[in-house]
């Protein structure tokens, strides 16, 4: 969770949010390097990653809840994803109900089964979960846009 202002302050205490970024962060690497190793080798198992009523727009086509998100996903040809930058910060818990929630920004290449390879930009929303036994990162909302360019 964000920390609170601390009275007659507008700033968020320096200690106590450089740990909420630092959770967040490691929280989004670990995300990302489980979300592009399931895409590209199990991808059966990707929509395990999103809430129940997660929503996709995958280069303008939405898609939600976890039946569609899987059906979906079994469409797509098999991928080779390169992540070259990835991003993230906490979402403050004013805009969030008080969900810790995270974005996690990231770009790169990826090269579909029998397609050239292209740019791509993808923006998660990452919600925790609390299970019996830790935190766990759900997807709530996922942006996905190929970025190439047309040559002149």
């Amino acid at each position: 969770m964000v920390p609170s202002l601390s009275s007659g302050s507008r700033k968020p205490e320096h200690k106590d949010f450089k740990i909420y970024v630092d959770q967040a962060c490691k929280a989004a690497e670990e995300f990302v390097n489980i979300y592009y190793e399931t895409m590209d080798k199990r991808r059966q198992a990707l929509s395990r990653l999103y809430l129940d009523k997660a929503t996709l727009v995958w280069n303008g086509n939405v898609v939600t809840g976890l039946e569609a998100l899987t059906k979906f996903f079994d469409v797509l040809p098999s991928s080779e994803f390169q992540v070259n930058m990835l991003d993230c910060q906490p979402v403050h818990e004013q805009a969030t109900q008080a969900q810790a929630t995270v974005l996690v920004v990231t770009s790169g290449t990826v090269k579909f089964d029998g397609n050239r390879q292209h740019y791509f930009n993808q923006n998660f929303l990452l919600t925790a979960q609390s299970t019996a036994d830790n935190i766990v990162w759900k997807i709530a909302s996922d942006c996905f846009r190929f970025q190439d360019w047309e040559s002149s």
